[in-house]
């Protein structure tokens, strides 16, 4: 049974930074390919970053250069490193898990049947 547990949410100032974790269990985050999305009440869920299952990685426009995507394969755990937060990012962040490795990054809704139960984050100005 997959289960994906975030972490690292919360309140910060606008120029500050966050880290997000996302820790896997019954499953292998070195395999296939996990992303992060993160969703406002009221509006569609959309993907934030990607990486692949060779290490490839994918940014929406709007987190480029802000925002990181790594792994450890090590730990099992996925990562989200967001600097230079705005409150515009402000949002649930959910981690996602795909159940195919995709050699590219993928932010597509319909590649990840897994989920997070998600970690609120709160950029203030």
């Amino acid at each position: 049974q997959v289960q994906l547990v975030e972490s690292g949410g919360g309140s910060v100032q606008a120029g500050g930074s966050l880290r997000l974790s996302c820790a896997a269990s019954g499953y292998n985050v070195r395999i296939y390919s996990m992303a992060w999305f993160r969703q406002v009440p009221g509006n569609e869920r959309e993907g934030v970053a990607g990486i692949g299952s060779v290490g490839y990685t994918k940014y929406a426009d709007s987190v480029k250069g802000r925002f990181t995507i790594s792994k450890d394969n090590a730990k099992n755990t996925l990562y989200l490193q967001m600097n230079s937060l705005k409150p515009e990012d402000s949002a649930i962040y959910y981690c996602a898990a795909a159940a195919r490795a995709y050699g590219s990054a993928s932010l597509a809704l319909g590649s990840f049947p897994y989920w997070g139960q998600g970690t609120q984050v709160t950029v203030s100005s």
